[in-house]
């Protein structure tokens, strides 16, 4: 008699846990909404904007993009596969850094248009 041969399984995946993932999601969250937060107040004070600036806001504008992204990978239920997350991880560190030269700029481009306001004085 043949026997009968059982396809090859394929490993199941090893999965985070969910509370861990909870964590994560409220770390994206927060620091998403001091992004945008930053953004906000800081496209609302009054003043000239310099070439800097714009810069920094496509800095910053990518970041959020980045940080959005993983945010809804991450609410995902497939994000609890380590492989995944890892990955959504990684999307939102580029985000996160992203963010942080957008904000090294923007605080490089106010003290730079700030010096030759006091210079031309």
């Amino acid at each position: 008699m043949l026997e009968e041969k059982s396809p090859p399984t394929v490993p199941e995946p090893q999965k985070i846990d969910v509370i861990f993932r909870g964590g994560s999601v409220t770390a994206i969250g927060v620091v998403l909404a001091f992004s945008l937060g930053f953004l906000n107040n800081w496209a609302s004070q009054p003043g000239s904007w310099i070439p800097e600036d714009l810069a920094a806001v496509a800095f910053i504008g990518g970041g959020i993009v980045f940080q959005v992204w993983a945010l809804a990978g991450m609410l995902s239920v497939k994000s609890l596969e380590v492989p995944v997350y890892r990955r959504i991880v990684r999307l939102f560190m580029i985000g996160l850094i992203l963010v942080s030269i957008g904000v090294l700029v923007a605080i490089a481009g106010d003290a730079l248009g700030y010096s030759k306001i006091w210079f031309k004085q």
